[in-house]
């Protein structure tokens, strides 16, 4: 019987509810982030085993006037703001706010981007102003006099724009990526920003939509063709083999030192390529040589002026640009002339090309043509001709 008795009285403090240890606060507040942006949705955790004061129930805490909890920066705050448990009994209590920045023009387009609000308690229905260059302070009074504090910064970042590979064929799909942590305007849904993209044979170029790739990643990619015989339109880029392609993205958003009116430009390249053969892209033919008047000639002599011949073919389905060089070298292997012609062959377009040249001394010479994409860039369209001549 006092057995019974001993256990009717003892029970009920077994299964009593724990009291918060106010002396020994322990109650460390987590970010999900080591920083954020100005949009950007903070995930807050708090754990505190000491408040989970039902064993079967979920619980909160912040969101009483006597242990609040508080989000704020500089200029604004919301006051006890409510944390739930994560599970019954699991001591951890998590809650979310979406910053809404300031306002400001974000994309260059003359509008404002952001909705700037302080409203909301908790624990996922905070929304919460900020400037470029702050930090939001979670604080907990966990007893009377003893609050725990944690603080996280908030400020721009630079924006960065990609392409996907260095080099592209004709047949390729482009990706763009851009990287903007302050584009991610609404971490609930995905956002879209505009990248333009040109080539050297298209300056102008088009204005394309690249796509967040998730809600909140900050991260946006667009998707482009390539075309070699139609206009540039929507997605569809027209470039050549051995273009060199620029994706530019405008940053409005700029960390300081610069302004908040400030804008930078982000510039990437790549490289369009054939999948033939840089060096039969064009047809060079054999050299001939001729005087003046385009009369053969098959004996040279010092002072006389002479015609060196040759023809390039555009061979492929799309314009090129060329310059065709003439080179003379003597026994020596000295360069004793040196010309060249530049111009653009339209598809399946043939020209006769020609450099005049007096060789100043008899001896041997080799003369040689090679057909470049152009005077700085030596990549090779044709194989190069050469012919050996005596003069006399």
């Amino acid at each position: 019987m006092l057995d019974f008795l001993f256990l009717i009285f003892i029970l009920p403090f077994v299964s009593a509810q724990e009291i918060p240890e106010y002396d020994e606060p322990y109650a460390p507040i987590f970010f999900d982030r080591p920083a954020y942006s100005w949009t950007d949705k903070i995930k807050i955790k708090i754990i505190a085993p000491s408040w989970n004061t039902d064993k079967d129930l979920i619980d909160s805490i912040g969101d009483n006037n006597e242990n609040p909890i508080k989000i704020s920066t500089r200029s604004h705050s919301l006051e006890s703001y409510k944390l739930t448990e994560t599970d019954v009994s699991s001591g951890i209590f998590t809650g979310e706010v979406i910053l809404t920045g300031f306002l400001h023009d974000a994309d260059g387009d003359g509008d404002y981007d952001t909705t700037p609000r302080t409203v909301g308690n908790g624990p996922t229905s905070g929304f919460l102003e900020v400037e470029r260059d702050s930090a939001v302070t979670v604080s907990f009074e966990f007893a009377d006099g003893v609050v725990l504090s944690e603080s996280v910064p908030v400020s721009w970042n630079f924006g960065t724009v990609e392409f996907e590979n260095d080099v592209f064929f004709s047949d390729d799909s482009v990706l763009v990526r851009v990287i903007d942590l302050d584009m991610n305007l609404n971490p609930e849904a995905i956002d879209q920003i505009l990248v333009e993209v040109f080539s050297d044979s298209d300056v102008g170029g088009i204005t394309v939509n690249a796509i967040e790739t998730s809600e909140s990643s900050g991260s946006f990619i667009a998707t482009i063709s390539l075309t070699e015989n139609s206009a540039s339109s929507g997605n569809r880029l027209y470039a050549i083999p051995g273009d060199e392609i620029s994706a530019r993205y405008t940053d409005y958003t700029l960390p300081k030192p610069y302004s908040e009116s400030d804008n930078l430009e982000i510039q990437a390249q790549a490289r369009v390529e054939s999948s033939v053969s840089s060096t039969q892209r064009l047809d060079n033919s054999e050299i001939s040589i001729s005087d003046s008047f385009g009369n053969d000639l098959v004996s040279f002599s010092s002072n006389q002026q002479i015609q060196i011949v040759g023809s390039i073919s555009n061979i492929q389905e799309f314009d090129q640009k060329f310059v065709c060089f003439f080179q003379v070298k003597n026994s020596q292997n000295y360069v004793v002339s040196l010309s060249w012609i530049q111009g653009q062959l339209s598809s399946g377009q043939n020209l006769d090309v020609s450099q005049s040249w007096i060789p100043k001394n008899s001896g041997d010479y080799v003369i040689e043509t090679f057909v470049w994409t152009s005077i700085k860039d030596a990549t090779a369209l044709s194989n190069s001709i050469t012919k050996s001549i005596s003069v006399e």
